[in-house]
């Protein structure tokens, strides 16, 4: 049975689109069953609509609370009943309940190589240091901002004529190759979170 996976977006939607490739080639032993924007305006969505893929908004500033919006967005992820949850440049911090609910059910992917440089920005931090290597890392969702115990990285060289735009389309690309991979490891039941340590084939990642 295909891993059912549910992508959490924000804007372009390009890892959601490596993903749903990864998908069609057979790559990925799994189906998107939705995406869902907090921006309507979301590129990602026309992306989705063009592959038959259900598509939800759920506009974070038309709630009270960031807990109201959690509360929401908890409903119509179980409504949906995914195996995976798939946060793919969804700009909007998780809170504990929700993240408590579906634990060991969603992972992220951030444009660092986590623990270094959690966080916005971190294309003009890592130059700013004068950083050697930035990278991409997957990893658990965790009640700690990009602190859930890591999947998978991949690393490139920091070139002395990089600009913040040069090194997003490096770590971009890194994202397209890794977040299948992680993905595919769960959908094989390969990957599981067991006691906040990340296991794949039964061996402790960290």
């Amino acid at each position: 049975m295909q891993c059912r996976l549910i992508v959490l977006i924000s804007g372009n939607g390009t890892n959601l689109q490596a993903i749903i490739d990864a998908c069609d080639s057979g790559m990925l032993q799994a189906r998107v069953v939705a995406v869902i924007s907090n921006e309507a305006s979301a590129a990602g969505l026309i992306r989705a609509s063009k592959h038959g893929i259900s598509t939800h908004v759920i506009d974070h500033r038309t709630f009270k609370t960031r807990s109201d919006f959690d509360s929401n967005l908890m409903r119509l992820i179980d409504s949906i009943n995914p195996d995976l949850i798939v946060m793919a440049g969804f700009m909007r911090i998780l809170g504990p309940k929700i993240v408590g609910y579906f634990l060991g059910r969603i992972i992220n992917i951030h444009p660092s190589l986590l623990p270094d440089y959690p966080g916005l920005n971190t294309h003009t931090r890592v130059l700013s240091d004068n950083a050697k290597e930035h990278g991409a890392t997957v990893h658990f969702v965790t009640a700690r901002l990009d602190a859930g115990p890591i999947i998978l990285q991949k690393s490139v060289a920091v070139q002395s004529n990089d600009t913040a735009d040069t090194l997003a389309t490096k770590v971009r690309n890194c994202e397209h190759e890794i977040y299948p991979e992680a993905i595919s490891w769960f959908a094989q039941k390969r990957l599981a979170l067991i006691r906040d340590k990340a296991y794949l084939d039964g061996n402790p990642l960290s």
